[in-house]
């Protein structure tokens, strides 16, 4: 069922509606997934108010806490935007695939050996070059590695048929268990006794903050991809090609694109990204390559990319969101006594809420240009 709009009601002359219908035609368009998206959101909160209100306690209180925790004073900002940080990156590795039509769920696994690879690069050369150098290094390594696992799951999409959720799945469960098998075994710190972990870099070697503000840079990096994907997507021939191809394969094959080119290319340059986002956890958070690499922010993105609607420049606003609602778990826990996961619960909801919603798209006449009613 669609969305009726009575032309009636239309006081403007035939010849201002001539002139205006491109205008309204662009923001129609622009205006459908902002709309829906913050229609998701608010069914997904209402849904989860209910949840709250079926253990015992007041979802006014706990959106309280949750603002208070996330944007409530100057160091819980600084908060949601730290966690903000790998979540830009990890989002990339969802919303660049996307625009060629796969749907790559397995960032955690680039983000985990990327950290492992940052710290492998960086044990023998830590004290013999300059800190600079290092981490370059370190950035390098852990965006190759990101970049060959996740592109693997694209040439094994587009060259053996491999649907490319499951096997970008199931590589990232294996790329947890290397990561345990190299710091629990020949990268192990004979120092980490209770923790397993590499070699802690020195303090001279970590990434350290902006200026001003108790944020790493990873926070700028971030951004900056964010801002270089969307220039790669919508101002460059090869990110035109990549949105032919991920409206119509067969089309853009018989205009001669070389889409298994751009399907391996989109999915090597996504991992980079999350394998980046491991490199900053190390360098930035961590100091070290431990268990604490698998803490979820590939799956997080996923969450991001999709509210963004794969929009690299929305990823920016979403991910300080879900940082923030992440951030105010901790808060959260002491102050209602509910489960620091609380806010796991919340973005399942609205992650459902919004794969849900999808079906509205081009439902709704007022957003579908192509079915309004032409003046006479």
């Amino acid at each position: 069922m669609t969305a009726e709009i009575d032309d009636r009601t239309l006081s403007i002359p035939a010849e201002r509606q001539a002139l205006l219908r491109p205008a309204l035609e662009w923001l129609a368009r622009k205006a459908e997934p902002v709309a829906i998206t913050l229609g998701a959101i608010l069914a997904g909160t209402a849904l989860f108010s209910l949840f709250i209100l079926s253990v015992g306690k007041s979802p006014a209180d706990l959106y309280r806490f949750m603002y208070t925790g996330g944007f409530g004073s100057w160091f819980s900002v600084q908060n949601s935007l730290s966690r903000a940080s790998p979540l830009l990156l990890t989002a990339l590795c969802v919303a660049l695939p996307a625009r060629l039509g796969l749907v790559i769920i397995g960032g955690e696994g680039a983000v985990v050996l990327g950290g492992v690879a940052a710290a492998a690069i960086a044990l023998p050369i830590v004290g013999l070059l300059p800190p600079i150098v290092t981490l370059a290094l370190m950035a390098l390594a852990a965006m190759v590695i990101g970049g060959i696992w996740i592109g693997l799951s694209g040439f094994l999409r587009h060259y053996r048929g491999v649907n490319e959720t499951i096997s970008s799945l199931l590589l990232a469960y294996i790329a947890i268990a290397l990561m345990n098998q190299f710091v629990e075994g020949p990268l192990r710190d004979p120092a980490s006794l209770n923790k397993p972990s590499t070699k802690p870099l020195p303090h001279d070697y970590m990434l350290g903050n902006i200026p001003g503000m108790d944020v790493h840079w990873g926070l700028v990096i971030g951004i900056v991809a964010c801002i270089l994907s969307w220039i790669l997507i919508e101002m460059t021939s090869y990110g035109f090609a990549a949105r032919i191809a991920g409206g119509n394969v067969r089309a853009a094959q018989i205009q001669g694109l070389p889409v298994g080119r751009l399907i391996a290319g989109f999915t090597a340059i996504a991992g980079s990204f999350a394998g980046l986002a491991g490199m900053i956890e190390v360098a930035a958070v961590q100091g070290s390559a431990n268990a604490s690499l698998a803490a979820g922010y590939g799956y997080t993105g996923i969450l991001v990319a999709f509210l963004a609607r794969h929009n690299p420049l929305a990823i920016i606003p979403v991910a300080i969101l879900l940082g923030g609602i992440d951030a105010s778990g901790g808060l959260i826990q002491r102050r209602m006594g509910l489960p620091d996961a609380t806010v796991l619960v919340l973005q399942g909801t609205l992650f459902i809420v919004i794969l849900f919603c999808e079906t509205f798209y081009g439902r709704f006449k007022i957003f579908n240009p192509d079915l309004w009613k032409r003046s006479a």
